[in-house]
């Protein structure tokens, strides 16, 4: 293995400005080549931390939640006691807490539910789409990839679709707070220091009050909607806390809704660039389940998770001493071309196997809402082919400043349909 720093020390995949430009794709693939277990340096961190590059490390790091811990926090940025405890939720949990906690909220998202949902996201597709055809150049992230997610989770929510486009922009500032834009602190009526936030934000505090609200309504007069099945979970005599449930609230929102939307509109730009491949649905089909992963996998909506080692340990060869940060970098491994012939080449016929690790697809931190994002896109892809709609670019799409949402701001399109 190669270690020459002078050779990757130009090499900065932490800066948020970085991702307005997409993916750095040639920065990953020398790490992957040069260095898979590569020591970065950072300033808002313990000097640096480890990137893991490689998908098969990366799926190491994942399983092995003893060694490699969530509970200190997953992003890129130090938090002490009072702020990890303070913002603790399903992601940021590891062992028996996280058993419990995934038990507790777990029903609402099976696969059974999921087909009961299906009629509604359709229905929704077609509004949306209907907005677009024939309109002229639009934004299709504002009347597509941003409306659809929040408004399948405010239907299952059971609230008004008005408070639809709250939740939106609360979803937005969440991700402003991973970029390096100051945010004011007292926005929202917040008086919570910043740092016992999730994502450092003010927009965490309006989310935990929507939702400590909405609780206490349901807890009241509970109805068959997701959140009173939040609030009424029992297992074993055991319920999510008052806490819990805000915290579940704002993780609710922030990826049911941001992470759908990145993935639907990542996933609508590959179709721009490579019209072949929408052409290639329509002709067949059977290809959609495999277009599903593939956008999935071009997206990588997430583009990190962080864990902190436990003890001193080795990885790929590297020694990894015992507090170390350790960064498994998603935006990396979904392009590994150990793992995955061609990577840089998007395939609506891609075998969905081996498969990607967009949703945290190994181990115990897989994504809960995976199967209702599936669901979103699959529907949406359905609804382009039946439809016969086209989807031509009418400008440069505006990227997300962030390190950890892969994120699109605007697309501008023009949408046909026959």
């Amino acid at each position: 293995m190669d270690h020459d720093a002078t050779d990757l020390s130009s090499i900065d995949i932490a800066d948020p400005g970085v991702y307005e430009r997409g993916i750095p794709h040639d920065a990953f693939a020398r790490l992957r080549r040069l260095d898979p277990v590569h020591w970065h340096p950072w300033d808002n961190s313990r000097g640096g931390f480890w990137a893991v590059t490689t998908k098969d490390d990366l799926t190491t790091v994942t399983r092995d939640w003893n060694t490699f811990t969530s509970e200190e926090h997953v992003n890129l940025w130090e938090l002490d006691a009072e702020a990890q405890a303070a913002r603790r939720s399903l992601i940021e949990t590891d062992g028996m807490p996280h058993t419990r906690l995934r038990r507790l909220v777990t029903q609402p998202f099976t696969l059974r539910r999921m087909a009961e949902y299906t009629d509604a996201t359709r229905a929704i597709v077609d509004e949306l789409l209907d907005a677009m055809i024939g309109a002229g150049p639009v934004d299709v992230v504002r009347m597509l990839s941003e409306p659809l997610p929040i408004r399948v989770i405010v239907s299952i929510l059971g609230i008004p679709r008005s408070d639809g486009d709250f939740l939106v922009h609360l979803s937005n500032q969440l991700v402003e707070g991973t970029s390096d834009r100051e945010q004011d602190p007292h926005a929202y009526g917040n008086t919570t220091p910043l740092e016992l936030l999730p994502f450092n934000s003010p927009a965490a505090h309006a989310l935990f009050e929507f939702g400590r609200t909405l609780g206490a309504e349901r807890r009241a007069n509970p109805g068959d909607d997701l959140v009173s099945k939040l609030i009424t979970a029992e297992v074993d005599g055991d319920h999510l806390t008052d806490a819990e449930f805000c915290n579940f609230f704002q993780l609710l929102v922030f990826a049911g809704n941001e992470t759908t939307r990145t993935a639907i509109s990542n996933g609508l730009i590959a179709f721009m660039q490579h019209p072949e491949q929408l052409q290639r649905l329509q002709d067949d089909p059977s290809l959609i389940p495999n277009a599903v992963e593939e956008v999935i996998r071009w997206a990588t909506p997430v583009l990190h998770m962080r864990r902190t080692a436990t003890a001193d340990t080795e990885l790929h060869g590297t020694r990894i001493a015992a507090g170390d940060w350790v960064v498994i970098w998603y935006a990396s491994a979904n392009f590994d071309e150990a793992a995955f012939e061609r990577p840089l080449e998007f395939d609506v016929a891609r075998p969905v196997k081996p498969e990607h690790v967009a949703f945290g697809a190994f181990g115990p931190h897989h994504c809960l809402g995976a199967p209702l994002a599936r669901l979103e896109i699959r529907l949406l892809l359905e609804q382009l082919v039946a439809r016969r709609i086209r989807i031509e670019a009418a400008g440069i799409p505006a990227r997300v400043r962030s390190n950890f949402v892969n994120g699109v701001l605007s697309l501008p399109a023009v949408v046909a349909a026959g």
